[in-house]
């Protein structure tokens, strides 16, 4: 086996054992310092996970079959998505197959324990749902046509326009603001904190993890979309290598920038999103259709 093989494969097994665990930490870390605040430690998300797997979970008396398998279920769509990003062992056009399943999970379990607040997650969580994945589905249909921009102004500020609404629609997926605010646990702002209100222990652990892969998988997957489609890198073996060794630095920018983001943003009002997102999946069709005229 090539030399050039062996070091990118073992790049990769790195980067999906060990990007996923210290991602949210960064988040956490940028948007304290934002804030005037020193943060917890980056490693912290791992430690949280950890102590929930050694707790066993108390299930709701209402709870059924959904409420046990459910969070391990979750946790096997996030490792295919993440896997899927890294080792590209599939086409990315089946990441939303695994999103849906991600969000199956959530809601299932929402909805097993029977309470208001597993309700009122759940409805939101579809309404993010049915407007940021079409949205995603685009972007992969756009990724998956293999075409480069080249460095004319034009096609640069298509690609840079296109990218910031690829990361909007990743946003809304994330529930992150402005369409969720992971800060707040109150009834008027919480979407993804309300639907594991019932969730402790291990089942909380399969939860956090399944999250924090998602969370990975995701921005390395938008910094993977960008380096598809310039003409920056020259083909060939050299190349696809400059491409792969990126994502690294690439996913950590945007996790700063997350973390700067979730400091500043807030969330907007539930009758906004149809109507952003709407415009948002316009915009994602026709700067794609430019992309391919260009």
């Amino acid at each position: 086996m090539p030399i050039h093989t062996i070091l990118l494969i073992s790049y990769q097994v790195l980067i999906f054992v060990g990007l996923p665990l210290v991602l949210g930490g960064i988040v956490r870390k940028v948007r304290a310092w934002t804030q005037g605040r020193k943060g917890p430690q980056i490693l912290q998300v791992y430690y949280e996970i950890r102590k929930y797997f050694k707790k066993e979970p108390v299930d709701n008396p209402n709870s059924g079959v959904f409420a046990e398998i459910s969070p391990a279920i979750a946790l096997y769509a996030a490792v295919m998505i993440w896997s899927i990003v890294i080792f590209e062992w599939a086409p990315f056009i089946l990441i939303p197959f695994f999103l849906a399943l991600y969000r199956f999970c959530f809601v299932s379990f929402a909805m097993e324990s029977g309470t208001s607040f597993g309700g009122l997650g759940s409805g939101r969580e579809i309404l993010l749902s049915v407007m940021a994945e079409p949205t995603i589905i685009l972007m992969i249909l756009v990724a998956q046509s293999h075409i480069e921009l080249s460095l004319t102004p034009v096609s640069a500020l298509i690609g840079v326009l296109f990218l910031l609404l690829s990361f909007v629609a990743i946003l809304a997926e994330l529930s992150k603001p402005p369409f969720d605010d992971p800060r707040t646990h109150l009834e008027l702002t919480m979407v993804h904190e309300a639907m594991i209100l019932e969730a402790s222990g291990r089942t909380m652990g399969y939860f956090e993890l399944a999250s924090q892969i998602k969370l990975a998988g995701l921005l390395s997957f938008l910094i993977k979309l960008a380096l598809e489609h310039s003409k920056l890198f020259p083909a060939g073996e050299f190349g696809n290598l400059t491409k792969e060794f990126l994502v690294l630095p690439g996913a950590l920018g945007l996790a700063v920038l997350l973390g700067f983001w979730e400091a500043d943003s807030v969330r907007r009002k539930w009758t906004w999103v149809p109507e952003f997102m709407g415009l948002c999946f316009l915009a994602i069709l026709i700067l794609g259709t430019l992309v391919k005229l260009s």
